[in-house]
């Protein structure tokens, strides 16, 4: 593991503003998220004090010694948004001071793009939050699959194939006309405001698969039906950014994904860092041209059949893995953001390529399930350079051992319950 004296050697010529502390914002309960117990450490290792809205006391993120305080608030993601603005201006008068906020869900994101004016302003008490200033309907366009497909269609950027059925004759129309596998996805991003259609990615290999499963999505589908991409043909890239107020990229990172939980559908838990200049530029070309500002986390695709890059998400937010990047000068995007939103240089620098990070607790399923797939990645480097691991750091345990307490029992059903899942979505539509 790349431990926190290599970090904060490496972070020692960062200059953060120390007066302004940072605030977690996640709404819905996923207690078990590695990605805002990074944040909290990546600022706090720098004496940043760091504030997060948590499900109760003992989340690991609650636990966490780079932590000033938790705000247990458990959310479901279905409440008004007037309510969740009231709830963070309540919290960042109990700061007391402005606070730069860090969302690590879409809801969070969108409600903050929503919003602006409202959690800026100087009559809240504290000063106001800072967060970056984009346009309010950008964040929700993007976080929805065919919003981001018509953004792609728009500025060229190339996507997989894909087709939004909105009654069941569109469905028997494209079940009679398609090419056999596709891919069925929830069409919006929030799908806990309602029950999704299908959970998760779901390939359907037959026509009369798709009819089959499509009884259930009711008269108005909120599905997308994508092409599928062959495993054997493709290989899972992402990129993690921060854009500054004139959508310049101040912190850009490539890499290449190894495995994910589910299986090629889910959450990563295995990655390694690469130089991918061309999929950079493709990034931030489409950044300059819709204009967005702040972190992103996208997830590409290459077709190696076409030799094209295929934008399959957006995160208009912080990624869970963003801690697999870090550039020669101590910068991750989470330091990049609070950096250049407290007015502060983001030095520059290269990024760490051959780094890995590895996500405890669901690598070793995933690890067991792609050999079975037989699944390989060619740019994966042979040996890693250093290892980032999710949960586990020398200086900050506590988070770690709060994950097994709570991830043991209840976190294996789970994880069978998503493999089950993946599999259904795999063989029984046929």
């Amino acid at each position: 593991m790349g431990g926190p004296v290599a970090r904060m050697s490496d972070s020692a010529r960062l200059t953060p503003d120390r007066n302004v502390p940072g605030l977690i914002v996640k709404f819905g309960g996923y207690p078990l998220h590695h990605g805002g117990v990074a944040a909290i450490r990546t600022l706090g290792r720098l004496g940043v004090p760091m504030y997060a809205i948590t499900e109760d006391r003992y989340t690991p993120a609650a636990v966490s010694r780079h932590l000033t305080r938790a705000f247990p608030w458990p959310t479901t993601g279905t409440e008004e948004p007037a309510r969740l603005v009231d709830g963070l201006l309540r919290i960042g008068r109990r700061i007391g001071r402005p606070t730069v906020l860090i969302p690590t869900d879409e809801e969070a994101a969108v409600l903050i793009a929503e919003h602006q004016d409202e959690l800026a302003g100087t009559g809240t008490g504290f000063g106001g939050f800072l967060f970056p200033r984009v346009e309010a309907e950008l964040p929700r366009r993007l976080a929805s699959k065919q919003g981001l497909h018509e953004l792609c269609e728009e500025h060229g950027i190339t996507s997989p194939a894909a087709s939004f059925p909105e009654s069941r004759s569109d469905i028997a129309e494209f079940a009679a006309t398609a090419s056999f596998p596709v891919v069925a996805k929830n069409r919006e991003a929030f799908t806990r405001r309602k029950s999704p259609a299908v959970n998760g990615t779901t390939r359907i290999e037959t026509p009369q698969g798709l009819l089959e499963l499509a009884r259930d999505w009711g008269e108005r589908p909120g599905v997308i039906l994508q092409e599928y991409l062959p495993r054997e043909q493709a290989e899972d890239w992402i990129v993690h950014a921060y854009f500054d107020a004139d959508s310049m990229p101040r912190a850009m990172f490539t890499g290449v994904k190894v495995r994910s939980w589910p299986p090629h559908a889910g959450m990563t838990a295995n990655a390694y860092v690469v130089d991918n200049p061309e999929l950079a530029d493709l990034a931030a070309r489409f950044i300059k041209q819709i204009g967005f500002t702040g972190i992103i986390d996208l997830d590409l695709r290459f077709d190696r059949r076409d030799g094209q890059y295929k934008l399959l998400d957006f995160n208009p937010r912080m990624g869970a893995q963003f801690r697999l990047f870090e550039s020669e000068s101590g910068v991750d995007v989470v330091r990049a953001m609070h950096l250049d939103l407290t007015g502060r240089a983001v030095p520059e620098g290269e990024q760490r390529a051959g780094h890995r990070y590895v996500v405890e607790n669901i690598d070793l399923p995933a690890l067991l399930a792609y050999r079975r797939s037989g699944y390989t990645t060619p740019h994966a480097p042979t040996r890693a350079s250093g290892t980032e691991l999710a949960w586990l750091a020398a200086d900050d345990m506590r988070p770690f051992f709060t994950m097994l307490a709570r991830f043991v029992r209840p976190g294996a059903k789970h994880l069978y319950q998503l493999w089950r899942t993946n599999r259904r979505g795999s063989t029984t539509t046929k």
